[in-house]
């Protein structure tokens, strides 16, 4: 088995913090984004769609996407449960991952991508429009995030789980993109520190 990996971007630490959090170690492989890696023959042939994560089990199976290889390792090691335990727990999370991830970390990704100088050999064309367009959304989801956060201290209810990881990340990754979170949403304040404090947010 092989984990590759992509340093900091975001869906590839995702599957880090996810991993470290259940104390599970995978080999690990970089992939050097800033080199156009992802784009070699090489990878292309593990993962056509060019992109990382990608696990490569022992039989040659590839798992691409960061949450299909969270939630492989999840059935794998239930314990700690990280996708919900139960039909209402596990729903709810799912509910909040994938708005973490549509409605935060895709619209912080697109203003790096759109407006980051760097962007410019992956993203062609950058349409600046469109990065700035996506500012305020990223505002929106945090006012909203902030007002559910008042009644309990995880994204998706009273413990942490992979919810916890994509907004954290997509939180964290809104510094590169020259973004911030308002001075007035302590609650998403507080729960970034909180979750930020977790050793496995080092991974």
């Amino acid at each position: 088995m092989k984990l590759y990996d992509g340093g900091r971007a975001p869906n590839p630490r995702r599957v880090r913090v996810f991993l470290a959090e259940k104390a599970i170690a995978v080999p690990t492989e970089q992939v050097d984004l800033g080199q156009l890696q992802q784009r070699s023959d090489a990878f292309t042939a593990i993962n056509p769609m060019q992109r990382v994560p990608a696990l490569v089990l022992d039989d040659g199976t590839v798992i691409a996407e960061s949450i299909a290889i969270c939630r492989y390792f999840e059935t794998l090691q239930p314990n700690p449960p990280l996708f919900g335990r139960g039909a209402l727990e596990t729903a709810l999370v799912e509910m909040w991952n994938r708005r973490a991830e549509l409605h935060l970390l895709l619209p912080v990704a697109t203003v790096f991508q759109h407006l980051h100088p760097a962007m410019k050999i992956m993203v062609d064309p950058q349409v600046a429009a469109w990065g700035e367009a996506n500012k305020p959304r990223v505002t929106q989801f945090l006012q909203f995030l902030d007002r559910e956060l008042k009644s309990r201290s995880f994204v998706a209810g009273t413990t942490y789980s992979v919810a916890d990881i994509t907004a954290m990340i997509a939180v964290d990754f809104m510094r590169v993109s020259k973004l911030a979170v308002p001075d007035d949403l302590v609650n998403v304040r507080r729960w970034h520190d909180a979750v930020s404090a977790r050793p496995s947010a080092k991974a």
